[in-house]
């Protein structure tokens, strides 16, 4: 891997870093891909089971996906790229996480404060009060979990296809994008808008943009840097030198 002098420099010096994370970040940690090809989901179109629509006409078997994907989560664990992250953030004054995967593993990794675009698997509400619900169980005998303070259906708190993104957000990561001198766009397809937009937005106001793959996108041609391979391998490098950093 060869990593430019540019980039070298701007590791030692930034002091405003903002990182998009994507599938790919989650997938070194054995997490299926939203399109996982495995028994019945296979069968099903994301789309008839991540919507609103879909889960008020059968909440029964959205909850069952959702479980099953919570338990894929629950037993994989953050991997060096989810680590390298979080020690990044401890030595960059504005340093800001932006993520479009919903499976908890920045967060289990030491993260703090991660913009989550899309949700987060390990979270709940209630669709009728607003209540955010915890240890949610779903079991054979209670197919669909209902609130505590109005019984009204708890549904995952995570954005379903044709829902806007929660509130402030995204604002918070297109200011991020905006202030900062270094961006690096990790393990993502760039072709899910608006968090594709990020980079292109960061490069507008004179971030140097850096791409880690494991293939090139439709925008590394618009990019600084691309650095190709396992964000596993390459991110714990990029720490070591920002860890270098002469004080």
């Amino acid at each position: 891997m060869v990593i430019s002098h540019k980039l070298r420099a701007l590791l030692k010096t930034a002091e405003s870093v903002c990182v998009l994370t994507g599938a790919g970040i989650s997938a070194e940690s054995g997490v299926e891909t939203f399109r996982g090809s495995k028994g019945l989901w296979s069968k099903l179109k994301p789309e008839e089971l991540a919507n609103f629509n879909a889960f008020m006409r059968n909440p029964e078997l959205v909850w069952e996906w959702y479980n099953y994907r919570k338990k894929i989560v629950q037993e994989v664990t953050p991997n060096p790229a989810h680590y390298a992250l979080a020690r990044l953030q401890e030595l960059v004054k504005d340093f800001t996480l932006v993520t479009q995967n919903i499976d908890n593993l920045h967060i289990r990794a030491g993260s703090k404060e991660v913009l989550e675009l899309h949700g987060n698997i390990e979270r709940s509400y209630c669709i009728s009060c607003g209540k955010f619900a915890e240890h949610i169980e779903v079991t054979p005998e209670k197919k669909v979990p209902h609130c505590s303070s109005c019984n009204g259906i708890i549904r995952p708190d995570i954005v379903w296809f044709g829902e806007m993104l929660p509130e402030g957000v995204f604002e918070s990561a297109s200011d991020a994008a905006e202030r900062c001198e270094l961006f690096l766009t990790v393990g993502t397809s760039a072709v899910v808008y608006p968090a594709a937009q990020l980079p292109l937005t960061a490069q507008a106001h004179g971030a140097y943009v850096v791409e880690i793959n494991m293939e090139r996108t439709e925008i590394s041609h618009r990019l600084q840097e691309t650095l190709l391979g396992k964000a596993g391998e390459i991110l714990p490098e990029l720490l070591k030198i920002r860890e270098e950093k002469k004080e």
